[in-house]
């Protein structure tokens, strides 16, 4: 797959990708957002990838949508612009393998809607954090409105979007906008030690526990629930469940196969 502003490495069952247009703060257009569609099915279909790890060349992570591409657009062209990055973060979202953003230094606007449509996002201590859209007379476009009340709550949300301020990673820890903060120089070697461990896993329970999360978020508890025991009851057809409880019993480390 020819790629011109994504680098795409494979490590075992691990792929890292980088936003590759330092010049621009790896800034988000039209391009960007086909070639990040086509790597997404890429890396779906790969049944030998288990994890993947998103970060930035550079000094940014995502430094927002191209302003460059959007300055002169009319409503229905920003419309569609919107509808594009929505349905390639939700695709990234849904995604039945995990995806962890490695920030490694300013994810505003669209890298900040990007990093939270992951799974889960590491800190460089450099990162900064943000949604600053009205600062340029626009709202948030890709998402960003409604996945990050869902993470840091309502309130915070709003703060951060009606002011359109920027927060260090620390801030972003403390309201839960990152799982960790990490020493710059090892945010990629505590990223891919995170998705080593996951990779350790029982594959097929890792996927059917980010579905059931995802899918039980917007539903009641009950209703939930159900789609646990759904997907509880699936891994008692895996092959990983067998091996997993009988290395259990036999007291060994399971050798698990994605099966």
């Amino acid at each position: 797959m020819e790629l011109k502003y994504l680098l795409f490495e494979k490590k075992e069952n691990i792929a890292v990708i980088k936003f590759n247009r330092p010049k621009a703060l790896n800034a988000l257009n039209t391009q960007v957002l086909e070639e990040l569609d086509k790597l997404i099915d890429c890396i779906k279909n790969d049944k030998q990838i288990y994890v993947a790890i998103f970060t930035g060349e550079g000094k940014a992570f995502v430094a927002g949508a191209d302003i460059s591409e959007m300055a002169n657009f009319n409503a229905d062209e920003g419309r569609r612009f919107s509808i594009l990055g929505q349905r390639v973060f939700r695709k990234l979202e849904l995604m039945e393998k995990p995806v962890i953003a490695a920030v490694n230094g300013y994810a505003l606007g669209g890298g900040c809607e990007f990093a939270i449509a992951c799974d889960i996002r590491v800190a460089s201590e450099k990162a900064k954090f943000g949604q600053p859209e009205v600062t340029l007379g626009i709202t948030p476009g890709f998402a960003g409105t409604q996945r990050l009340s869902r993470l840091v709550g309502i309130a915070k949300a709003k703060e951060l979007i009606f002011t359109g301020d920027m927060i260090d990673a620390e801030e972003a820890k403390r309201i839960g906008l990152v799982n960790k903060v990490v020493p710059h120089e090892k945010l990629m070697e505590e990223s891919m030690n995170l998705a080593k461990k996951i990779c350790e896993r029982a594959q097929l329970a890792v996927r059917y526990s980010k579905m059931a999360i995802n899918k039980g978020l917007d539903v009641d508890l009950d209703s939930g629930n159900d789609i646990e025991a759904s997907y509880f009851g699936l891994c008692f057809a895996t092959e990983d469940q067998k091996e997993g409880m009988k290395a259990f019993l036999e007291k060994r480390k399971a050798e698990f196969k994605a099966r």
